[in-house]
Parts: structure tokens; C-alpha cells; sequence
């Protein structure tokens, strides 16, 4: 074998040998494994089965004026096709306004008095529609399905003349509520808060406990006469105050820069943007009472804001999506922050009518502070 053949054997062997000591420390690092295999399966789950930009079973109330053939049919018609769901039947304008603030109902369909009178007597009578339009994408495409559901009902009414020719049987009057013009930006700027707290909070407490286990000052931690919990509020209670910066920087810029009004009550968004930021920050402290280094802690931190940005209803509608996603996304802070800070800033709602996301964050948040002092250990094992 001559020189030059032995040396190339001897550098195939070297690359050889680099190779599997590099493949036997990545399989020694159990966490990131598992996340190397799970994260793309996660994002072939969600964007194959979870995304849907065309929603449906959309919550719908209806507001009934008379009980005659044309209504019952037009209520058939909906509840058969897959863009409405029936949620329940209001009798006041003052219940569907709550129900449209509260984010209960999406639309409501008001069948007035002496509807299918005018019809057959084609007289065009008007059906009316209010939509919650925070999300454009979602009220358009259900609203534009609308016509024709309500002309499939009818058209099989026996002795219902529809119209003369060339002239519609019915109008429909639509009330885009909270966003009339269908601004991307005003739908955008309020989920964009949620989304860069959640990013940020998540990875700097994320990195609270493992920055001390790097830099070996951990012990000195220890050793100090403080309780766990003592130690958790004193580190994330400087990220409050980022927080709250970061907030007050964002809603401002959505006010002046992009027109996004505050329609609510500020000290009811303050106080429940407070509570999303603790409750960001325990899930992010108690990331870093499980991670082993810094490394480890922001990829959990990535893993837990893929599904909270996807499943949220920030990028897509949450009602189009499969009902096992929105059980998913009921689990993230981030799709009840969504909901609050878009009733609050675009609606105008009052704080008793979010009550359940409020409720849902103060659970979430109290979860994650008992799951982190459990696992905060006064040793270094």
C-alpha cells in the first residue's frame, strides 16, 4: 500500500471514529433526542391536520321573531351545512350583544317579524346577520357561505314564490361588528402582544435556573436560608417589570402607530396582562427546573410556543380547527390571553364577561408555580 493510499485510509478512519463519538454523545442527550423526533412530527400533526384557513362549525345564535315554515327551514339549512353550529336562541339584543362580546357566539342571524309574509309576496324581505369581525379571515368565509344556505332553505318551501326574475327573494344585512373595515392589523397588533410575551417571558425564565447550574454558582443558591418559592418569586419578579415594559411598548405602538383603539376598560387589560405575564413566567421557571442546561431550556421553551402560536387562534382561526386542537389550544395561556386582550381592546367587553379565560389563566398559572417548587430541590442532585 503505498504513502498516499495510507493516508487516506487514515483520514477515513479519523472521520469515521469523529463520526460516532459525535452519534453516541447526541443519543446520550435524551432531551434533545426527543425533541429532534418529536418537533417535526408535531409540525406535520398540527399544520396537516389542525389548520384549516377555511373555518367551519362556527358558533352561531339565532334570534327568532316567528315560528313559520321559512325560518324552520332556514334553521335546518344551517344547522345541515358544516360552516354554522347552532349554538343557542337569543330573545334580546342586549343577550346577543354579550354573546358576541363574551366570544360565545360568532354570529347571530335575526329572522324579523313578517319574514315569510314578504317572501311570498316578494317583497325581499332582509335577514340579518351581526358577526364578530376580530378575525376577518373567519367571518368572511361563513358570511359568504350564508347567502347560499339560506337560498337552498327556501327554494324548497312548497308554494314560496321566490322573486320575480332578475330580482333577489331576500337581502342580507350584515353588521360586521368591531372591525367593519376587515383591518388585518387590528386583529394582528393585539395577538402580536401575547405572542412576543409569550416568546420572551418563556425563554429568560427558561434560562433562570440553568444560567445558575452553569455558571456553578448554584451552590452558593443552596446554601442561602430560603425557601423554594422565595427563590422563584425573587427571579421572575424582575421579568414582571420587563413585562409589563414590553406590554405598555406594544399597546402603545398599536395605538399610535397602527390606529388599534382601546375600547375596554385599560386597568381591566393591565391586570389581566399581568397575570398572563406570571403565568408565562412559571411555565418558563418551571422549564428550567427540569432542563440540565441553557440549551435544553430555550428548546423547550421553542417547543412549547410552536403549538401556542399555531393552536391559539393568532395565525389561524381557532373555530376552524379539529375539536382535539381547540382541547390542545384550551391548555395554552396564549389562546385566552388572545381572547381577552382582543374583547378588551376591540369590543369594549367588561371583565365579568371574560371570566372563564381569566379563570383559565389564574389555573394554568398556579399549575406550573406548584409543578416548579415541587421540583425545585434544595440539592444539587
Amino acid at each position: 500500500m503505498t504513502d498516499e493510499r495510507k493516508q487516506r485510509f487514515a483520514a477515513i478512519r479519523r472521520f469515521w471514529a469523529m463520526t460516532v463519538k459525535e452519534f453516541i454523545q447526541m443519543t446520550r442527550d435524551r432531551l434533545t433526542m426527543g425533541m429532534m423526533i418529536t418537533l417535526p412530527i408535531m409540525q406535520l400533526l398540527l399544520f396537516g391536520f389542525a389548520i384549516n384557513t377555511t373555518p367551519h362549525h362556527l358558533p352561531t345564535a339565532v334570534m327568532l321573531s316567528e315560528s313559520t315554515d321559512a325560518s324552520r327551514a332556514i334553521l335546518a339549512s344551517m344547522e345541515n351545512t358544516d360552516f354554522f353550529d347552532i349554538t343557542g336562541i337569543v330573545t334580546s339584543d342586549e343577550d346577543m350583544d354579550r354573546g358576541l362580546e363574551s366570544g360565545e357566539v360568532l354570529f347571530v342571524v335575526e329572522i324579523p317579524p313578517d319574514f315569510e309574509r314578504d317572501l311570498r309576496r316578494g317583497l325581499s324581505p332582509s335577514l340579518l346577520v351581526a358577526a364578530d369581525a376580530t378575525d376577518p379571515v373567519a367571518a368572511s368565509s361563513a358570511l359568504g357561505a350564508l347567502s347560499g344556505v339560506v337560498s337552498t332553505a327556501l327554494s324548497g318551501l312548497h308554494g314560496v314564490t321566490i322573486a320575480a326574475p332578475g330580482e333577489p327573494a331576500f337581502n342580507i344585512i350584515q353588521h360586521r361588528r368591531y372591525n367593519p373595515a376587515g383591518k388585518s392589523t387590528l386583529n394582528i397588533v393585539p395577538g402580536l402582544l401575547g405572542t412576543i410575551l409569550t416568546m420572551t417571558l418563556l425563554i429568560f425564565t427558561a434560562l433562570a435556573v440553568t444560567r445558575e447550574i452553569e455558571r456553578g454558582t448554584m451552590e452558593n443558591l443552596l446554601a442561602m436560608p430560603i425557601r423554594p418559592i422565595e427563590i422563584m418569586m425573587g427571579k421572575i419578579m424582575p421579568y414582571v417589570f420587563v413585562g409589563a415594559f414590553q406590554a405598555a411598548l406594544i399597546i402603545s405602538s398599536g395605538l399610535f402607530i397602527f390606529d388599534v383603539p382601546i375600547l375596554g376598560d385599560p386597568w381591566s387589560l393591565a391586570l389581566l396582562t399581568l397575570l398572563f405575564v406570571v403565568t408565562n413566567l412559571s411555565i418558563g421557571y418551571t422549564f428550567s427546573t427540569v432542563a440540565r442546561n441553557q440549551l435544553q431550556a430555550v428548546q423547550m421553551s421553542m417547543m412549547f410556543f410552536l403549538p401556542s402560536i399555531l393552536l391559539s387562534g393568532f395565525m389561524f382561526p381557532f373555530d376552524g380547527m379539529p375539536r382535539w386542537a381547540q382541547y390542545l389550544g384550551e391548555a395554552l395561556p396564549l389562546t385566552h390571553y388572545l381572547r381577552i386582550v382582543r374583547a378588551i381592546m376591540l369590543k369594549g367587553a367588561d371583565i365579568t364577561v371574560l371570566g372563564f379565560d381569566s379563570a383559565m389563566l389564574a389555573a394554568i398559572a398556579l399549575v406550573a408555580i406548584t409543578i416548579a417548587v415541587s421540583r425545585f430541590n434544595k440539592t444539587l442532585d
